[in-house]
């Protein structure tokens, strides 16, 4: 991605992404850097869009459809997953196979988010607190930052749970 065009659109994505953010139930973070990742496969396999502001209002407005439409199909589990104790031998390595793809993709998240969720999917179950001091960042941005990062690892296991 070319410098001048981040430097170009950064104020406009900023601005579109924190008026969409409220009605889609979004972080205006999260919606700026899935629009970001958009551009970036887009100068990857078209090039740069013929008119950027246009394309980067389309994609903003595009994203927040998404995570709208998101949200209303993912539900809370009403109770409990069932125990594993009584899983038998085909259970038990489906669920390390399930384990060691979701640790492998963890893996190939972009920036922080690899430690980020390593600490938040440890056996310690440790606290925001804990984990912030751990990753030398404030508390209070750990949800956002969390968010951003599950919304990377959807997208990256989007495609392997879509093949199966």
């Amino acid at each position: 991605m070319t410098p001048d065009l981040v430097t170009a659109l950064r104020p406009l994505l900023t601005a579109e992404a924190s008026a969409e953010a409220h009605a889609a139930g979004a972080d205006a973070g999260d919606l700026e850097q899935a629009v970001w990742l958009r551009l970036l496969e887009r100068l990857d396999s078209e090039g740069p869009p013929l008119d950027p502001q246009e394309w980067l209002r389309r994609a903003v407005r595009a994203e927040a459809r998404r995570t709208r439409l998101t949200g209303r199909s993912e539900r809370p589990y009403a109770v409990e997953p069932a125990d594993d104790a009584d899983a038998g031998p085909e259970q038990l390595a489906l669920a390390a196979a399930r384990g060691r793809a979701l640790r492998a993709a963890v893996r190939r998240l972009p920036g922080r988010c690899p430690r980020l969720m390593e600490a938040l999917l440890s056996p310690e179950d440790l606290t925001y607190r804990e984990i912030a001091g751990e990753l030398g960042i404030s508390q209070g941005s750990l949800g956002p930052e969390r968010s951003r990062c599950l919304g990377c690892l959807r997208r990256l296991l989007t495609p392997e749970v879509a093949a199966h």
